[in-house]
């Protein structure tokens, strides 16, 4: 049987009760566990390692044009040297 998707929100309450003392521990987890909470962390999860990447690829391409650029500045140097 599949289960519901969880609602972060209710997520949340069942962790506060717990916070406030007013739902012992066990039941917080089975709670948690069965609301639903592994998926929103594996969501999450799976989020920021695309967003990680990403950046990385950004630095990456930021890198290469940068080195593109001071490969053009010293080819201009080198003409301009060559042209005196």
């Amino acid at each position: 049987m599949e289960r519901p998707p969880a609602i972060p929100s209710k997520l949340l309450a069942w962790w506060m009760e717990w916070e406030r003392g007013e739902t012992p521990p066990g039941r917080v987890l089975s709670n948690l566990k069965t609301g639903g909470l592994r998926e929103v962390l594996e969501h999450l999860a799976a989020d920021q390692a695309t967003a990680d990447q990403a950046t990385a690829d950004q630095a990456t391409a930021d890198q290469e044009a940068g080195i593109a650029d001071q490969e053009a500045g010293i080819a201009d140097q080198e003409a301009g040297a060559a042209g005196l």
